[in-house]
């Protein structure tokens, strides 16, 4: 599931309406591992790196994050089975609470989701005085981190990064079955890639490793309990960390709630996902529509749709700027379904290709060779985690059905989707079965969970059904929204439901908080 950073009727889609088969037979380990020995070890671990702490310093210049930020690392154990054996070093980054010593509160832990994504950067707010940040930085330490197998902690790989970004790149939508074969091809290669160049961290890059993880790295910052801001993705690792360890919860918000359920964890999750980027892509196309004096592109969804459609079948003709292929359109635009910030921009994008200026659409679409080794290692580390998190379908039978009906309702994402996570079903480690998330009466404090109803990248039902599991939690709910990632944006309301969460523990005295849409975008 893409979450950095997943679904046309959102609110209303359910499995039976998706005829989705359950996965297929898999190279699966034993249900939960060997989980009292790795809860032992995550005991072991935490304890030792309670007594060793973090020896915080400069920043390595690979960071690129300048003072006052300051970075360290943390030791973990590979396997918490063994905890004694061979470890990985997180780095982790920190800026200090700028407020004076009676109003700190603590550490503030963040992951931003992927999975992939590497959360170093989050001290910079601190750092740099963002407003929308300022109360909650006076109060925490703001601390990042790189996840196992990310960035600077024990980066994993599975191709060379030039190979990741070649350009010009096909159109998601196969063309028929010769184009299907080239591309399980492909997922089969990429397989066989993560497994020759990272094999042995493959069966451990799993949600489970990184929850505990978290636990080791609370221990080592000197926390007893636990706060931790969490999105997308993050809301996962968050839920599974609240279920390992319910007593070390202090506080957490979650933003764009995962859903949990482990039938969903992960192959269903991303059909889901697919279809709801149908609605979201909907939502954008009426916006250009509304504003047509502007953008020249129609004045319904239908024509702003015809106009892009054209646009994506030139491409496949002519790359623009010989790097620009139809999978560039889809990767630029795919940021619609995303993120309202970007709606203005991306239709002046496609109005100046229409009216014969493609420079626009080169410069936001070109593959940047910059961020081709982060992109590939973020690649590397979704495809391992996702892998590893849970059975897949082995079987093509199942994909090719379940994607091509979908995509007849759903075309926008559903095989751009489908392709990225099709190197799971020729996965050479074992997958896990997805833990049972839930406080199951044991006492946990009240988490704060925010979402927008709109979301496509984690659908509203998800958040839904996390506080079914998490009792005494709290949802907060953006109305008639859905950019992905609603904490500390545009919405003056939710910024200060999740100020009074993290600073006094408010949660409104209720189990449902609602606030208004942030402001549209303007042309």
């Amino acid at each position: 599931m893409r979450s950095i950073a997943l679904y046309g009727v959102a609110g209303t889609l359910t499995l039976s309406t998706l005829a989705i088969a359950p996965p297929g037979s898999a190279a699966v380990a034993p249900p939960y591992g060997d989980r009292v020995a790795e809860a032992r070890g995550a005991v072991v671990a935490a304890e030792r790196a309670g007594r060793a702490g973090v020896a915080f310093g400069a920043c390595a210049k690979a960071t690129r994050l300048p003072a006052p930020v300051r970075c360290g690392t943390v030791s973990v154990p590979l396997d918490y089975a063994r905890p004694d054996g061979e470890q990985l070093k997180l780095v982790v980054s920190r800026v200090a609470a700028t407020g004076k010593a009676g109003e700190r509160q603590g550490a503030l832990l963040y992951n931003p989701g992927g999975p992939g994504g590497s959360g170093l950067y989050f001290p910079l707010f601190s750092a740099l005085k963002v407003k929308e940040y300022a109360e909650v930085a006076r109060a925490y330490d703001f601390v990042g981190f790189d996840p196992r197998g990310v960035g600077q902690s024990a980066p994993v790989s599975c191709e060379d990064p030039a190979d990741h970004l070649k350009a010009p790149t096909r159109d998601p939508r196969p063309t028929g079955e010769r184009d299907k074969q080239a591309r399980i091809a492909d997922a089969k290669a990429y397989a066989e890639g993560c497994e020759e160049r990272s094999g042995h961290l493959l069966p451990h890059l799993t949600t489970l490793d990184s929850a505990r993880d978290l636990d080791v790295i609370r221990a080592a910052l000197g926390e007893r309990g636990l706060t931790f801001y969490g999105a997308s993705y993050g809301t996962y690792l968050g839920a599974v960390y609240a279920t390992l360890f319910p007593g070390h919860v202090r506080r957490m918000v979650f933003d764009s709630v995962v859903d949990p359920d482990p039938r969903q964890i992960w192959y269903r999750a991303n059909l889901v996902q697919s279809a709801a980027f149908e609605t979201r892509w909907a939502d954008w196309r009426d916006w250009v529509a509304r504003h047509d004096a502007v953008y020249h592109l129609g004045t319904d969804r239908r024509q702003v749709l015809t106009a892009y459609d054209a646009v994506r079948e030139e491409l496949a003709v002519r790359p623009a700027g010989g790097v620009v292929g139809p999978g560039q359109l889809q990767s630029t635009f795919l940021d619609a379904g995303y993120y309202d910030s970007t709606w203005a921009d991306l239709a002046g994008i496609l109005s100046a290709y229409v009216h014969g200026d493609p420079k626009p659409l080169i410069a936001e679409a070109t593959p940047n060779p910059a961020r081709a080794a982060a992109g590939e290692n973020g690649n590397a580390v979704y495809t391992a985690v996702e892998c590893a998190d849970a059975p897949w379908p082995r079987d093509w039978f199942t994909w090719d059905r379940d994607n091509t009906e979908l995509a007849r309702t759903a075309p926008f994402e559903t095989w751009d989707n489908a392709w990225m996570n099709l190197p799971c079903a020729f996965w050479k480690g074992p997958h896990r079965q997805p833990i049972e998330v839930g406080a199951y009466g044991r006492e946990l404090q009240p988490v704060l969970l925010v979402a927008a109803e709109r979301d496509a990248a984690t659908p509203y039902q998800g958040a839904v059904e996390l506080q079914r599991r998490l009792p005494g939690s709290v949802l907060l709910t953006e109305r008639r929204s859905g950019s992905h990632g609603v904490v500390y944006g545009p919405n003056a309301c939710v910024n200060h439901r999740v100020d009074a969460y993290l600073l006094r523990g408010e949660t409104g005295g209720g189990h449902t908080l609602t606030c208004g849409p942030h402001p549209e975008p303007v042309p």
